[in-house]
């Protein structure tokens, strides 16, 4: 009798589908999916935030860092708004971020912009310097503005005349100044006969109204002072200059002999080689200095042949004093000269000057400046 045989389980064959695996995979899709998902809307989250974050840390660098601007004026004109200023900074690429600036004022300044002029801390962040502008509190200020070139005089002169500063030192007359009551520290043979010609420092200042001309002396002095003394410390070597007054007197002729800012260097080399070879340095304008109010616009013949005691063409050497309140560049031409052979220059007639190193050349330039003088007297120039 044949046993029946069992019904056992047929083997999948090859090409029937596993449905086990089938189930794993559509698990393992739909959890790829949920994965997939969450990242995106991680990225879709994290993205914007760092975004914020970015703007919060450039809005805070933008408008709270301090700055390293100096203290000064500010003169806001009739009819400018704060975010016509901001669009004036953001033209000259004095800033980038204008719509930060902007979106500040939105959210913080709340009066109008006044016209009118103010006094910017040192070190101001552009909050602190909106700040400033919002509150409205301007300052009444006076503008001393001195050429380079001009004389001491000039200086007491300007001072004299403007109402906004009280006089202290400067004589009625407007010439000299007390000396003792200016207390500068200066030794005696650094301002003979109490002249202090070239130690004021020339250029455009701004002083609260009502300060002193011993408060504008001073500080204009201070400034001099420091800029002769860093040159003379850092200065080139064997200068023929006994002390930094010298250099102070030559940085004043330098100043008077030339206008054009690249030839500095090289008057003062052509005046250091003369110094060198014991060649007077035969210069017009401490002629015209020692003339005082004589000169009228010429110097003749006659002034030249007159001994004083800055006509270069009769004295050896330096002049006694400056002849004139010298820019800071000047006194550094005097202390850095050009390594040069020239010992002669004369003017071009165009603009600028003709360097030489023999008579001979000079005085072929000399005719040269003449005959450019004349035709352009013929053309009505």
């Amino acid at each position: 009798m044949t046993m029946p045989t069992p019904n056992t389980p047929k083997r999948p064959t090859s090409n029937e589908p596993d449905l086990l695996d089938r189930s794993k995979r559509a698990f393992t899709d739909r959890a790829a999916g949920r994965h997939t998902g969450r990242t995106r809307r991680w990225v879709l989250l994290i993205v914007p935030l760092l975004a914020l974050a970015w703007l919060a840390y450039a809005y805070q660098q933008t408008l709270y860092a301090p700055s390293n601007e100096p203290k000064h004026m500010l003169t806001v004109e009739k009819g400018q708004t704060y975010y016509g200023l901001i669009d004036e900074w953001d033209k000259d690429k004095h800033m980038f971020v204008a719509p930060l600036a902007k979106l500040y004022i939105k959210t913080h300044v709340k009066t109008p912009l006044h016209s009118g002029s103010y006094q910017i801390p040192a070190n101001a962040s552009f909050a602190q310097f909106l700040d400033v502008l919002a509150q409205g509190e301007k300052v009444a200020f006076v503008k001393v503005q001195i050429i380079e070139g001009k004389t001491a005089k000039d200086l007491y002169r300007v001072l004299k005349d403007n109402s906004g500063i009280t006089n202290d030192v400067i004589s009625q007359d407007g010439k000299r100044v007390d000396t003792a009551k200016l207390g500068l520290d200066l030794p005696a043979e650094y301002m003979p006969d109490g002249n202090l010609e070239g130690w004021f420092s020339p250029d455009t200042y701004y002083f609260n109204e009502g300060s002193s001309d011993k408060k504008v002396l001073s500080d204009l002095f201070k400034r001099q002072y420091s800029a002769l003394m860093d040159n003379w410390q850092n200065r080139k070597a064997d200068l023929p200059y006994a002390n930094p007054y010298e250099a102070l007197i030559m940085a004043s002729i330098i100043e008077k002999e030339t206008s054009v800012p690249s030839e500095r260097n090289e008057v003062a080399g052509v005046f250091v080689n003369r110094l060198r070879k014991n060649m007077r340095l035969q210069t017009d304008p401490t002629v015209i200095y020692g003339m005082g109010e004589r000169y009228d616009g010429n110097i003749r013949k006659s002034d030249l042949a007159e001994k004083t005691a800055y006509n270069t063409y009769q004295i050896d050497g330096l002049p006694p004093t400056p002849i004139a309140l010298p820019s800071i560049d000047s006194i550094h031409a005097a202390l850095h000269p050009n390594d040069t052979d020239s010992l002669y220059f004369v003017a071009t007639g165009n603009g600028g000057h003709k360097f030489t190193s023999n008579l001979t050349d000079h005085n072929r330039a000399v005719q040269d400046y003449l005959r450019v003088l004349r035709e352009k007297r013929a053309q009505g120039n």
